[in-house]
């Protein structure tokens, strides 16, 4: 990959510039405290109306034991994953939840102490075992963690709870019980896949996860067939589409997720970098594998393009200054163009800051971390695909009406982009926006007009926002002191226009206990319909989806 002068820092001021510090943030501890899980369903208060023809289950999950006995976890993604459930018929909901039962919470569980490593968080040897033996233990190779804790995924009509290594636990999405673990690796030749695949229309399911040998790592794009040979098959059938080389094989790069249009799937390898070394040697050095990861913001992004029928991967290589992304919106193809939507910012050490004794600060303390972050925003990248020997060179080859994006040709395999910004100055109110949501069923893939997501004018979500892609209006939900979740769309059964339908989001109330809530917005005009009262608390998580049983 190419080294480029160091520029982003430009980029940073301004988009640093354009956003007002933030000071007296409230504490949201209580977002990230340890609760009890809620195994049988228990009714909520309903508070206006929920509409009857919504039926089915909203999955959440996220992070909810972040201690065993006297040793707690560092970072938010160590916490053990909690499964919650709002079932939703004739207008009313039900909640429960539960732990999944991993292999890393069961053990840990047993022997009330970590005893397995996470992400930010080094399990430390048995104190039984006499000096000697804990000094050999540094040398045992790490084992990858089970707790899947980052989101709900579907595959062949069941479901798994997801993170990113080898493992996924397949769950009843009615009783939220654990009831197996599968291992990627037994399936195809990858260390893991992501917690965001994508479908297609015929239910192929399409993913991407890293396999590292004696050589390196490789980025593969993984495709899982949609029908079932047996009963009990889970992943069979999966293959890898194909590989893609690193810019640099010691230190590949860190992703969350992928951009898949109708023909295409785009990897985007961003400056956050794995230093394998660090990482295979963390027990050693003792210290955890967020050690190994860090952001060189000398290295630009790089979008690779793979045709998704026949895993060949496009020559042409399409360039970007530094810059992370967790979170996708949507892509699509359009008069020979690849149009990528996604929410990004100019700096990617925002995943070292999410330690549990920074989300646990108050006052200026809190307040410092926050300012300290840049913030996430929507943007349009704009990808040529007709590149050819007689493309002109240093010209902006984008011909799109009213479009802010740029893309040069530096020669016929590298183009050079510019984003276009997806809001308007309002947004800068909101603090920025991630954890984005579209009409997924109908729209993925194809030209769209919304899109839904959580203002961030906090560490977690503390708003959410409807935006419109043709006047790059938003409408907001905002009441202080809420912290609402990841926006879902739930299409209504009728739906003729994209935005008809419901939101559901999560909201959560740290100065208040035992006052969760399920709220229920119109997705057209953004107003409350109604909400569902839990009479437990709830930690801050992270992902969930929709599972209509109508």
């Amino acid at each position: 990959m190419p080294r480029v002068k160091r520029q982003p820092a430009v980029v940073n001021n301004v988009q640093n510039n354009s956003f007002k510090k933030i000071h007296g943030l409230q504490s949201i501890a209580p977002l990230v405290q340890s609760v009890e899980e809620t195994p049988e369903p228990i009714p909520t208060t309903i508070k206006g109306n929920i509409p009857t023809w919504i039926r089915g289950n909203l999955l959440r999950n996220g992070p909810g034991k972040f201690e065993f006995g006297n040793q707690q976890f560092n970072h938010w993604f160590d916490g053990m994953a909690m499964l919650h459930s709002f079932q939703i018929a004739d207008g009313q909901v039900a909640y429960r939840s539960r732990f999944l039962r991993s292999d890393s919470f069961n053990q840990n569980n047993e022997m009330n102490r970590i005893v397995i490593s996470e992400f930010g968080t080094l399990a430390l040897p048995d104190p039984c075992k006499n000096v000697f033996q804990r000094f050999l233990s540094r040398f045992e190779m790490m084992k990858p963690t089970d707790n899947a804790s980052v989101s709900f995924v579907k595959y062949k009509g069941d479901y798994f709870v997801s993170t990113e290594t080898n493992f996924m636990h397949k769950v009843d999405p009615e009783t939220l019980e654990t009831n197996g673990k599968v291992d990627w690796s037994k399936f195809i030749a990858v260390n893991g896949a992501t917690a965001h695949p994508h479908v297609d229309p015929d239910g192929t399911v399409y993913n991407m996860g890293n396999s590292y040998g004696s050589k390196g790592a490789l980025y593969n794009i993984i495709t899982v067939p949609p029908e079932k040979e047996s009963p009990d098959d889970t992943l069979q059938g999966a293959k890898v589409l194909c590989s893609i080389t690193p810019g640099d094989k010691t230190r590949p790069s860190y992703y969350h997720s992928f951009a898949m249009s109708e023909n295409f799937v785009v990897f985007i390898e961003q400056p956050i970098k794995m230093d394998l070394f660090k990482i295979v040697t963390c027990k050693i050095r003792g210290k955890g594998i967020s050690e190994g990861i860090y952001w060189d913001p000398n290295q630009e992004t790089v979008f690779h393009v793979i045709n998704k029928h026949t895993g060949k991967v496009n020559q042409v290589k399409y360039y970007a200054m530094a810059l992370s992304t967790f979170h996708q919106i949507n892509a699509f193809e359009e008069d020979g163009f690849l149009i990528l939507d996604m929410c990004c910012s100019d700096s990617g050490e925002a995943i070292n800051i999410y330690l549990l004794q920074n989300l646990r600060k108050s006052g200026e303390g809190l307040d410092e971390v926050y300012n300290s972050m840049a913030r996430l925003l929507p943007r349009r990248f704009v990808l040529p695909l007709n590149i050819t020997d007689k493309t002109p060179l240093d010209t902006n080859l984008i011909t799109r009406p009213n479009c802010s994006a740029t893309a040069v040709a530096n020669s016929k395999d590298r183009v050079f982009c510019t984003f276009e910004d997806l809001h308007g100055d309002d947004l800068l109110d909101y603090g920025g926006m991630d954890f984005p949501h579209i009409h997924y069923e109908r729209f993925n893939t194809k030209p769209y007009h919304y899109f839904y997501g959580c203002g961030l004018r906090h560490l977690v979500g503390d708003s959410l926002i409807k935006m419109d892609l043709q006047d790059k209006k938003l409408k907001a939900w905002y009441q202080p002191g809420f912290f609402p979740s990841e926006p879902v769309f739930v299409p209504s059964p009728s739906a003729e226009e994209e935005d008809d339908g419901v939101i559901l989001s999560v909201v959560l109330t740290p100065t208040k206990d035992k006052e969760t809530f399920l709220l229920v917005l119109d997705a057209k005009t953004f107003k409350e319909l109604g909400r569902a009262e839990v009479p437990v608390n709830i930690p801050y998580g992270f992902h969930g989806t929709f599972n209509s049983t109508a």
